[in-house]
């Protein structure tokens, strides 16, 4: 076994967090994305729901989490399950009532829990009505909601743009004789974000529900929501595999004046309070176009959601390198944050493999800033087996390039080994095949195990709230670490943590003379006592991740 000295070289990426007595409750927070169809299931069609949700709340309490990220909940015909909005201001009886969204407010409020909402900027459904009144006619009133254009003169579509769910992103309308812009399905047609009156009408949206109380929204695809106003063809994907999926969308994505509208977003959420959050998916892999979204006044989204290494290899070089250059683009006192799984991509356990998926938790709940799950992560649960007859996914991959579509990672919550894994009642039949493994990786047998994922994530938050170094700590890469391992340094005035991961198959050990008498083991993502620390010396055992604070 090999043995490396660490001699205190450390690269600093980030000082220390200068506003550490900021009255923003999401600077350092843990947020839980619940895709609402998948989580519980109260009435027993099948179908998770509101009610379901509250009934789980006291397991996010305990869990450890700040704040609920609810997918859509709005009435919607279902096509991209609820991505497809056909009324902003009310909620989907499939999940309950606006009285029943209330209630949940209410009751995690009441346990000093966040609740943020989903905000599908972009388009809208088909059966939206304005999108009715739209196709009515070309003289309607609101036929500039939405982008219609006259096709070619061969009768084609108005250029070669793609939807991401493959085939062209335009529909013709027999009615009225013209197009509709549709990034994604065709029934869900773009707004028309250059015409203000869809801007103003938007707004309204965001203070309905700031009127209700709610904390904050995650927005969807926002970095589209702005089409170059002349709309040429794009240009081919030259390297790119999946030609339709992945054509350079450079016409669609982060135009200009995109900024302006998220400017206006923010300038809503900040006439009510400051403890109003704005998040954003953006999809930028180039850290300092992620970061422009922040605005150059830290006057955009409080957080663009950074994807940058969720979409990377499982490898120490390569997780160094996109850890140094996003925190090396950051604009100054912007809070960072990490995302390594949602709705749209392979769970870790799948992506990443059983041995390393506790190091992946180990990585997102301790580089500092906000870290946001997905739900069933902090089980290790893994992505189902959807049957072809089951399937219910409009795409036929997901954004990792699974052929399997988007379903295997949006499978029931498994809660117990019980009929159903305790999702919905027995006898009934849930919307998504359970994971096979619903018996064993379930709540209730890992609350149960103390060496379990379960256990793993809920002590690694508690560190993560108790321990200074962090929630404000200075993060600094070790550029003396093993090649196949990522080490980073976190400290807090006198308080330093030390952060050890191992990506190889091979067990190494650490001499830390150099950087302090001993280190005292605070946590180990094999959750296992054998591991080895005597004074200043350290083993770290293949695939294995520690938290150590230095003395």
């Amino acid at each position: 076994m090999n043995t490396y000295q660490l001699n205190n070289l450390p690269v600093l990426l980030n000082p220390p967090d200068t506003h550490a007595d900021s009255e923003a409750w999401w600077e350092n927070c843990v947020i839980y994305q619940i895709y609402p169809r998948s989580f519980q299931d109260s009435d027993g069609d099948g179908v998770g729901d509101l009610p379901g949700i509250i009934d789980r709340l006291d397991y996010l309490k305990e869990l450890g989490v700040d704040a609920l990220w609810l997918s859509p909940i709005y009435p919607s015909p279902m096509a991209d399950f609820g991505y497809d909005v056909a009324d902003y201001c009310d909620v989907d009886p499939l999940f309950g009532s606006l009285a029943t969204f209330d209630r949940l407010l209410a009751e995690a409020h009441g346990r000093n829990l966040k609740v943020i909402l989903d905000y599908v900027a972009n388009h809208t459904s088909s059966e939206h009505p304005w999108f009715r009144e739209s196709r009515r006619s070309r003289d309607n009133a609101k036929r500039d909601w939405y982008i219609w254009r006259d096709g070619r003169e061969n009768g084609e579509p108005p250029n070669n743009w793609v939807s991401f769910f493959g085939g062209s992103a335009w529909t013709w309308d027999s009615e009225t004789e013209q197009y509709y812009l549709h990034l994604f399905s065709p029934q869900q047609p773009d707004l028309n974000w250059r015409n203000p009156e869809v801007a103003a009408a938007m707004h309204d949206v965001l203070r309905f529900w700031l009127d209700r109380g709610v904390d904050g929204f995650r927005m969807d695809a926002v970095t589209m929501l702005i089409k170059h106003a002349e709309m040429p063809d794009m240009p081919p994907a030259e390297g790119l595999l999946g030609a339709e999926l992945l054509q350079k969308h450079i016409y669609v994505h982060n135009q200009p004046e995109v900024h302006d509208l998220i400017r206006g977003f923010r300038q809503v959420l900040d006439a009510y309070d400051s403890r109003r959050v704005l998040m954003g998916e953006t999809g930028d892999l180039d850290p300092r176009k992620l970061v422009s979204f922040y605005g150059r006044q830290l006057d955009e989204m409080h957080l663009p959601f950074n994807f940058i290494p969720m979409h990377m290899p499982w490898q120490a070089a390569v997780m160094r390198q996109a850890i140094a250059s996003y925190y090396a683009a950051l604009p100054h006192r912007a809070t960072p944050n990490f995302v390594f799984g949602n709705h749209d991509i392979s769970r870790l356990a799948t992506r990443y493999g059983w041995a390393n998926h506790r190091s992946v938790a180990m990585l997102l709940l301790t580089l500092g800033g906000v870290a946001t799950l997905y739900y069933g992560d902090e089980l290790g649960m893994t992505d189902g087996f959807v049957p072809p007859e089951k399937v219910q996914d409009l795409m036929t991959q997901d954004f990792s390039g699974s052929e399997h579509g988007r379903d295997p990672a949006r499978t029931p919550m498994q809660w117990s080994a019980a009929a159903n894994s305790g999702f919905t009642a027995s006898g009934s039949v849930p919307w998504l095949p359970l994971a096979a493994n619903y018996k064993t990786v379930n709540v209730a047998h890992q609350a149960q195990e103390s060496a379990s994922t379960l256990k793993f994530y809920q002590a690694l938050i508690t560190l993560r709230r108790g321990l200074p170094a962090l929630q404000h700590g200075s993060l600094a890469i070790m550029a003396d670490a093993p090649e196949n391992a990522l080490v980073y340094l976190r400290q807090y005035n006198e308080q330093r943590l030390l952060i050890v991961i191992n990506f190889a198959d091979a067990p190494f050990s650490l001499d830390l003379s150099q950087l302090a008498r001993r280190a005292v083991l605070q946590l180990s993502s094999l959750f296992m006592p054998v591991t080895a620390v005597s004074g200043s010396r350290v083993v770290v055992r293949a695939h294995e991740s520690l938290l150590l604070e230095l003395d």
